[in-house]
């Protein structure tokens, strides 16, 4: 009974944030949900750099994939990811192949901190499964390079300063709160507003 009312306590102190918080994990973990709702929690800007990637260009990142492949789609994602974490602190969401670049996991840990939202098959592939919008489930079996990717990835998403695990029966205000007990672990980076 304490311990939820100390959540509910965390949920609306005053908190500062002082680092970027980039939201890492699979696609379909809820970056960008859990990451928007964050943001407005902390009162700081919410950045995409998928969003930022495809303005731009001024083309979708499944146009780009085609268009120039991954190899130079990655390069470009580095750039943006180092640009949007020179600026004040906030909350980044990240495409699901950003955290496993060396250099990106670098530049994050230089300047900010990372939180894996790790959620497990069943999960992501309920989220996936009916976009259109996900070029590397562009598979004969999406789900089992779904399942592939999970796979490869997961060990490089570990790597994260800090883990959340989702729930499927979690609101994105619950998984917001989550991320802050989690956040407040870290006072370089989120503490109480005094």
């Amino acid at each position: 009974m304490a311990a939820e009312k100390d959540k509910r306590d965390a949920a609306v102190l005053p908190l500062r944030l002082k680092k970027t918080v980039v939201m890492v994990g699979m696609m379909g973990a809820g970056k960008t949900a859990i990451g928007a709702a964050l943001a407005r929690r902390l009162n700081v800007a919410f950045l995409d750099s998928d969003t930022e990637i495809e303005t731009a260009a001024n083309m979708t990142i499944a146009e780009i994939f085609a268009r120039d492949g991954e190899v130079f789609f990655r390069a470009k994602e580095a750039q943006v990811i180092a640009r949007l974490l020179d600026g004040a602190p906030s909350v980044l969401s990240t495409g699901g192949g950003a955290f496993l670049q060396p250099g990106n996991r670098e530049a994050i840990s230089a300047a900010g901190v990372s939180v894996w939202l790790r959620a497990d098959i069943d999960l992501l592939w309920s989220r996936v499964k009916h976009k259109t919008t996900r070029p590397l489930l562009r598979t004969a079996n999406p789900r089992a390079t779904l399942e592939e990717l999970c796979k490869v990835r997961n060990p490089d998403y570990a790597k994260a300063d800090l883990v959340v695990d989702a729930d499927p029966s979690y609101s994105i205000e619950e998984m917001t709160d989550r991320v802050i007990e989690v956040l407040l672990t870290r006072p370089d980076a989120l503490e109480l507003d005094k």
